[in-house]
């Protein structure tokens, strides 16, 4: 039997990854409703589509699975009572999130330099990703310390209060979003909490737009001290406040997770959970894509010049920023704002990860193959990349 799939149109390679004979069709997420899902046997969602009763009930849809690491679109409890399968896609995207985080904190002013000199990360959550975070800081040498209430204690390393957190020099933001007590991340930072950041520090949101208030970080960000701000989703979106993007120091339109590898991963995840689901025993899918080319790291740079330089070489944050502000700032009668920022979601560019690539140097030292490694990069000679 002919398998029907609607797919989110941002949800590469379902084409590949899924049987051969299923009839795929793909929209936009927040086109997904309930007369798009006649005749549908599979849906698969980002986290732009609410997937709950309002828009299930009459349908037939016997699978739902979602591109994303986060569950907070997804009512569980109604897809267990209607007996639909269900699979996500946790760390899928924890990676091109990580290296998001790192290229925010390396291009902001000498931000790296203090970190790599003794500073101290402040990640809240301990997830998929807010573990890989830790992980991958930890691997640079960097310190970091860890607020997540939602977790037993003992489960995470370098627990923290929250007021210790607001303290360090940079602050990351990776908890997923609730309302439920008696911790609810939703305006995790309000007022209160956002005063207390140091002037000097870096505040980064790259988890939901709710776990800041986002009009309390407009009327700080307006007043003195001002903190640097990364913000990568926002409260609202896709209509997003155009006074705080003119505020915060880079802003990006949801684009953290949105490496090719993170999406693929995401994308293969779903397809052997539907197998599972299907009791369907075939082999996993090879990704469609090659490795991404080799990099030459130049000599003579310091250890955070080799690190910025790695990061720029794959991911460009400033280009997320500078198409945001471009865009919110077009004045176009046919499209909306909010148009435009799920336009720049759609439209993304191939974004490649650093983690699995391999950097050519002319004599790697031991510090250059221990910074590489801690990147998840493979070192090698130039002489061998010849």
């Amino acid at each position: 039997m002919t398998l029907h799939i609607l797919a989110d149109e941002n949800i590469p390679a379902v084409e590949h990854f899924f049987p051969a004979d299923a009839h795929v069709q793909r929209l936009g997420g927040r086109a997904i409703g309930r007369a798009q899902l006649q005749n549908i046997d599979i849906l698969l969602v980002r986290s732009v589509t609410r997937v709950d009763a309002s828009l299930l009930s009459g349908t037939a849809v016997k699978f739902i699975g979602t591109a994303t690491s986060g569950l907070d679109h997804i009512d569980q409890a109604y897809l267990s009572q209607r007996g639909i399968g269900f699979a996500y896609a946790p760390g899928s995207n924890a990676n091109s999130v990580v290296e998001y985080v790192l290229a925010a904190v390396a291009s902001i002013s000498d931000t790296l330099e203090k970190l790599l000199a003794g500073g101290i990360v402040g990640i809240v959550g301990y997830g998929h990703i807010g573990k890989a975070v830790a992980a991958r800081f930890e691997a640079l040498g960097i310190r970091y310390r860890v607020f997540d209430p939602w977790l037993q204690q003992n489960m995470i390393n370098q627990a923290a209060t929250l007021e210790q957190i607001l303290n360090c020099d940079v602050v990351t933001l990776h908890p997923e979003l609730t309302t439920d007590a008696p911790w609810p991340s939703h305006h995790l930072l309000g007022s209160a909490e956002l005063e207390r950041l140091r002037p000097d520090s870096v505040l980064i949101n790259a988890s939901r737009g709710p776990v800041i208030d986002n009009a309390a970080l407009l009327a700080q960000l307006t007043s003195e001290p001002k903190f640097s701000t990364v913000v990568d989703v926002w409260e609202g979106e896709p209509d997003i406040s155009a006074a705080l993007l003119e505020r915060v120091t880079v802003g990006s339109a949801h684009v953290a997770g949105y490496s090719l590898d993170g999406k693929l991963l995401a994308t293969r995840m779903l397809s052997d959970a539907l197998k599972t689901w299907q009791h369907n025993a075939l082999p996993a899918t090879d990704s469609p894509v090659a490795a991404a080319s080799a990099l030459l790291l130049p000599a003579g740079l310091s250890r955070a010049g080799q690190i910025r330089y790695l990061l720029q070489s794959r991911y460009d944050i400033s280009m997320d920023d500078a198409l945001l502000r471009q865009s919110m700032a077009t004045e176009q009668v046919v499209t909306t704002p909010a148009e435009r920022f799920d336009q720049l979601r759609k439209s993304y560019r191939e974004r490649r990860e650093l983690a699995g690539s391999v950097v050519a140097l002319a004599v790697p030292t031991a510090a250059q193959s221990d910074t590489l490694r801690a990147l998840g990069c493979i070192a090698s000679s130039s002489t061998d990349a010849e």
